[in-house]
């Protein structure tokens, strides 16, 4: 299959068989590198990685795949980049493409990922904007192939805010590779229905399903993956807290809700996750509103059931099939 060339910006771009095709790329990918296998024939090849949202999780996984496959990576931060400040994102995208093999944008709106894809010459890919993260929803997919040995048929329940990048994306993941999709959240925090109404156009053709219900244990009923994550955004304000609280406790994954789906269901999160109170702004919180945990309680998180760190090593796998796939090298 070839992918040279193509822009990674949200999963309604790919087909099911394209989407396939990279988290197995990213599979064998793994294997190799497990095994000590070298596939640093990008050797030559450079990539630009701009950050207007900091990460822990996207930058490494950027930096060493891109090590991995032999080219060379710079990293902008909000403070190195003057992208929409100083200088247009189509002049951006025209200056870096002169310089780079390849572009990945971390950030806010899609539509600045999108005209960065519109002005360059080389492959953009999208680490997160607010409305899409479709690196993550590969590492999710190859997760639970892992876990399970296939995707079809499976049920996954999203619990929390769905309205933006991570419950979006899982809604097209799940109705485009033909796995049920619930999601779990007051109405104010459910998915935008003209997305649900795409979606339900692409699970026509999987045969899979989707269930908006305001009733978390409804959602994850007989779920064989219950994902969560953080209740506020990097770049919400502050006085959010409260609201975000009080609207979305009840859709805490608890024991309680993990036992309501299947036996050998598991637990995922695309991380940093507030189920502890050992962080700067957990214990703030937990000290402001008397809670202890947040989105998932520390006995879900690390529970047998929970794959998050296995999760999170897959975003460095199958972020490197985006880029070989996409600059041109295949393993399979």
């Amino acid at each position: 299959m070839d992918l040279k060339g193509r822009d990674f910006l949200t999963l309604k771009d790919f087909t099911p068989e394209e989407i396939l095709y990279l988290v197995e790329l990213a599979a064998d990918l793994k294997k190799k590198k497990k095994a000590g296998i070298p596939v640093d024939t990008l050797r030559g090849k450079n990539v630009a990685l701009i950050f207007e949202k900091t990460s822990t999780r996207t930058r490494c996984s950027f930096e060493v795949a891109a090590h991995d496959l032999g080219m060379g990576s710079t990293y902008l931060d909000p403070k190195s980049s003057q992208i929409g400040k100083k200088e247009s994102i189509a002049d951006t995208a025209r200056v870096l493409c002169t310089m780079f093999d390849g572009i990945e944008y971390r950030g806010y709106g899609q539509e600045i990922v999108e005209e960065l894809a519109k002005y360059s010459s080389v492959p953009v890919w999208n680490g997160l904007t607010n409305e899409y993260h479709p690196t993550q929803m590969l590492a999710d997919l190859l997760t639970i192939r892992e876990q399970f040995g296939d995707h079809k048929g499976l049920k996954l329940a999203y619990l929390g805010d769905s309205r933006y990048n991570t419950g979006n994306s899982l809604m097209i993941l799940c109705s485009k590779m033909g796995m049920d999709f619930a999601a779990g959240a007051p109405k104010q925090y459910q998915q935008d229905p003209e997305l649900v109404k795409i979606c339900e156009g692409y699970a026509k053709e999987s045969g899979a399903k989707i269930l908006i219900t305001e009733d978390a244990k409804e959602a994850v009923k007989d779920a064989d993956v219950i994902y969560t994550d953080v209740w506020v955004s990097m770049g919400e304000p502050d006085e959010i807290w409260e609201e975000r609280i009080r609207d979305l406790s009840p859709y805490k994954v608890t024991k309680e809700l993990m036992s309501l789906a299947k036996p050998g269901a598991i637990f995922l999160h695309c991380l940093p996750a507030f189920h502890d109170l050992k962080t700067e702004i957990g214990k703030e919180k937990g000290e402001q509103y008397g809670i202890t945990e947040m989105e998932v309680t520390d006995e879900v998180f690390e529970s047998p059931q929970s794959k998050v760190f296995e999760e999170a090593e897959n975003r460095m796998h199958t972020i490197k099939a985006v880029m070989a796939a996409t600059l041109g090298y295949s393993t399979i």
